[in-house]
């Protein structure tokens, strides 16, 4: 396979590795939307959590992992992904996560205070992945849902693409 020299950095090809958990679709687009923008920038590979290797973990430049909020925090799924990687699995790796949640401006104050409370995913699994030795990439980042099933808001598959593009700009740049 010809690699394409903007898919490299110092004559290496990047790769990336995104791992998602959906409950009704929504968490999938945004994991497809990302993996598609950054294609013509690195192989990108997206798979459901549960089929996740994590032998595929030592030779990743980017690990992206998202969720849906659920309770506050990723999925059962995405925790036992996380839970299955080794302590300081990420040496050299650029980590970011995302995830998929409500706006509290659009809810009334119940769903505020808890909101509030809880907070949600991306912030807890992009700890989670410095903890196993990532380097944070980007912020995480969360995109927005209009109701618990969906759909997504308006234009958050585009913001998901440029906000995936940032990731790997940053890691060209950061080993120029």
């Amino acid at each position: 396979m010809q690699v394409e020299e903007s898919n490299m950095i110092g004559g290496v090809e990047l790769k990336a590795l995104i791992v998602y958990d959906s409950k009704f679709g929504n968490t999938e687009k945004i994991a497809r939307a990302i993996g598609e923008a950054i294609t013509p920038l690195a192989e990108v590979k997206v798979v459901k959590a549960g089929e996740a290797n994590a032998s595929e973990l030592t030779s990743i430049d980017f690990l992206i992992v998202g969720s849906p909020t659920h309770a506050g925090g990723a999925t059962r799924a995405i925790k036992e992904f996380l839970k299955r990687i080794p302590a300081n699995a990420f040496e050299n790796v650029r980590v970011t996560s995302f995830d998929t949640r409500f706006s509290a401006k659009d809810k009334g104050i119940g769903t505020r205070i808890v909101l509030g409370i809880f907070r949600y995913a991306a912030g807890r699994i992009a700890n989670i992945l410095e903890y196993k030795g990532g380097s944070l990439a980007v912020e995480p980042e969360g995109f927005i849902v209009e109701d618990s099933e969906g759909p997504l808001k308006k234009g958050e598959l585009e913001r998901a693409a440029t906000w995936a593009k940032g990731i790997v700009e940053n890691k060209r740049q950061s080993s120029i």
